[in-house]
């Protein structure tokens, strides 16, 4: 088992949220204790940076929409960045693919950003 590091950044996009490891029963209730501590605005995003994450199971990918909701009820959006391959089957899967807009790069999000 790989603990889950999560790691905060503040863009002008949003904050960004890095995280490594293991995304599990064991740890989704990290992220899911952290979205009420993230400083979200209408119109900005919020990104979840997956480059890190190693496995994925269905708790969390509860916590990746735990997140998007918490983004929608501050009138923010969720984007995911650099989803490795098997999160991305794993999302297709259960068809959540088209409800989490990704990029391949938490960089890359920030940019595509627009303020509204």
């Amino acid at each position: 088992m790989t603990e889950l590091a999560v790691h905060v950044r503040t863009t002008t996009a949003g904050p960004v949220v890095e995280l490594a490891g293991e995304l599990d029963h064991d740890s989704f209730s990290q992220l899911r204790e952290l979205l009420p501590e993230l400083h979200l605005q209408a119109g900005r995003q919020l990104v979840v940076d997956l480059a890190g994450v190693t496995f994925c199971d269905s708790s969390g990918i509860s916590a990746l929409i735990a997140a998007r909701n918490h983004a929608l009820a501050a009138r923010a959006v969720l984007v995911l960045a650099a989803v490795p391959g098997h999160i991305s089957r794993i999302l297709g899967i259960v068809g959540l693919d088209w409800v989490f807009p990704a990029y391949p790069t938490a960089q890359a999000a920030e940019a595509a950003w627009t303020p509204s």
